[in-house]
């Protein structure tokens, strides 16, 4: 299977637990790994054969923008399944960053990934 990777998406969302994370929101970062045959898109030099990186962009960002969720589990879950809408998509590997999370001590980022598969 191909891949076609997505790194860095960045959006403002309303997610988490606490109040204060649903009232003022946070950057959340998503980097998304979609598996797919991208031999028909190659061989015909062809958009429609492969999966257009730039939608599957926008819907993810309009996701992380949406709905409120608690947990980043269930957002990745909502981007994963996004993502396998589109046809040729067979499986999803989507990165959901939380860099702002209220956490009281010193981090870097805290990540959730999942992957997904047609079934």
């Amino acid at each position: 299977m191909d891949r076609v990777a997505l790194s860095g998406l960045r959006a403002r969302g309303h997610h988490g637990v606490f109040p204060k994370e649903r009232e003022e929101g946070q950057t959340f970062l998503v980097d998304l790994v979609l598996g797919l045959d991208t031999r028909p898109a190659a061989a015909d030099d062809d958009l429609t054969k492969t999966v257009h990186y730039g939608i599957v962009a926008e819907e993810v960002v309009a996701v992380v923008e949406g709905e409120p969720v608690n947990l980043i589990e269930t957002l990745a879950e909502r981007i994963a399944q996004v993502c396998l809408k589109h046809d040729v998509v067979r499986e999803v590997e989507v990165r959901v960053h939380k860099p702002d999370a209220p956490i009281t001590v010193p981090f870097d980022d805290v990540t959730v990934t999942i992957t997904r598969s047609r079934a």
